[in-house]
């Protein structure tokens, strides 16, 4: 018996509901997105500092890079929580609650105080010479604890079917971060300084909102402090299928530090453009990010419930869902670039910066969700080793052989117009990716259904 918050994802109409999950989701992250887009639109806009928009975006990828490998514990545990929903597991459920809003409280303080202490190292590392930017990082990641406890929590919720519950509450505070960071830089005439301590505030409320709403519920996946600690058993099997998720997503972070380096190297027009098209782009990709977090959690329930016939639906309604969202977002903020560009910047160039990026990966993100929607189903049946050894070459390889053997031998780095060889990397990775992805997909799904039958087979003998 579920709850109106709560979804049975292992019968009925599963395409309905997988459209239905992932609709507040994409919204959630477009909220989220946006946390960083009125951080950028805001400096943009009304700072003083002429180099503050590129300071801001420029940060992304070592903020990524810092903070995905534990992130990818929280996809642990969605699967596991999704898999004790639906096996009414109450025990292991619990443990599994508890466990990983310990391990994300630790791993916030933990990283807050690495961001903090070598925001300026890490930054010069990427050719990036901007103060601003170092002030920005280090602000930022004061708020660490409460943004990696909102995300695990908001992975808790998902397990068990509800992404409206953290849409609200990003509504909440997304709607905060905006008119704060307005009312810092106009009112306190601050700059980066403003827009990340609005960050901070934000993410404050939304954990709060969270953890309240998981403390005060009666259903099997409530929090109590009193029960706050690691279980072994459980942090082993989070740690299982989330550590190699945290290690690929980790290591995509590199390669995009790689290419923001490689950004940077054309100077503050091309750092402001790509900053810009990068946002936009974000707004695609976590669209898209929705069905792949429900490709992950319909396929945990369903492997919970022992209904493993229902995958094969699942992931061809994933790929359709995914291919529309994917190919019809990229494609509007393609067609509009140049508006939504012009909402960040108005400087020309910058623009024109933009447009590349924009054309080279939004039209063609569609690519990227389906090779997303194979790994969420391949991490939904337990495997997370293959998509992660898969992605690493497959992404990770190719985009630094791409950046050192094809980039830098075709690019003079006083033409922006050159960074067009740089964007092309990504699409070429993706087909290459989730064309392996898929048919490991098929292997590992065709030998579980075997080995299942074998099981009824030895059970009616």
């Amino acid at each position: 018996m579920t709850n109106r918050y709560e979804m049975d994802m292992t019968s009925g109409n599963l395409f309905k509901k997988i459209v239905l999950f992932s609709i507040p989701l994409m919204l959630t992250g477009i909220l989220q997105i946006l946390y960083n887009a009125a951080d950028l639109i805001v400096v943009g806009q009304f700072s003083d500092e002429q180099d503050a928009i590129g300071a801001v975006g420029s940060t992304s990828a070592l903020i990524n890079l810092t903070v995905t490998l534990f992130m990818g514990l929280s996809v642990g545990a969605n699967v596991l929580v999704a898999r004790y929903f639906a096996s009414n597991d109450k025990d292991k459920l619990s443990k599994v609650i508890h466990t990983s809003i310990t391990i994300s409280a630790i791993a916030g303080v933990f990283i807050g105080l690495f961001g903090i202490l070598f925001a300026k190292e890490l930054l010069l590392l990427m050719n990036n010479p901007l103060d601003l930017a170092v002030k920005y990082m280090q602000i930022y990641f004061i708020g660490m604890p409460f943004s990696l406890i909102y995300n695990f929590a908001a992975g808790i919720l998902r397990g068990v079917g509800d992404t409206k519950r953290p849409m609200y509450y990003l509504m909440i505070s997304g709607a905060v971060n905006v008119v704060l960071n307005i009312f810092f830089v106009l009112a306190f005439d601050m700059d980066v300084d403003g827009v990340a301590l609005a960050t901070i505030i934000s993410q404050l409320i939304s954990c709060v909102m969270i953890m309240r709403c998981l403390m005060k519920t009666t259903e099997a996946y409530k929090f109590s402090i009193k029960k706050i600690g690691v279980s072994k058993q459980e942090l082993v099997e989070i740690i299982k299928i989330g550590l190699p998720a945290g290690i690929q997503s980790s290591i995509f972070s590199i390669s995009n530090v790689l290419i923001q380096a490689s950004v940077n190297m054309f100077g503050p027009i091309a750092i402001n453009g790509n900053s810009a098209a990068q946002s936009v782009g974000g707004f695609v990709y976590t669209a898209m990010n929705a069905v792949y977090h429900a490709s992950l959690a319909f396929t945990g329930q369903n492997v919970g419930a022992k209904k493993d016939k229902n995958i094969k639906k699942i992931a061809i309604y994933s790929y359709l869902f995914v291919i529309m969202v994917g190919f019809t977002i990229g494609g509007l903020s393609t067609l509009f670039g140049n508006q939504v560009l012009g909402i960040y910047t108005d400087n020309p160039e910058e623009i024109n910066v933009g447009m590349l990026r924009v054309f080279y990966l939004c039209l063609p993100y569609f690519l990227c969700g389906i090779m997303d929607v194979t790994v969420g189903l391949l991490r939904g049946l337990g495997k997370s080793l293959i998509p992660m050894l898969v992605s690493i070459v497959g992404v990770v390889g190719f985009r630094v052989f791409w950046i050192y053997v094809v980039f830098y031998n075709l690019t003079d780095f006083t033409n922006t117009n050159d960074l067009k060889y740089l964007y092309m990397s990504y699409p070429i990775s993706w087909i290459l990716t989730f064309t392996v992805q898929v048919i490991m997909f098929i292997i590992v799904y065709k030998k579980r259904l075997n080995l299942l039958k074998v099981n009824l087979e030895l059970q009616s003998e």
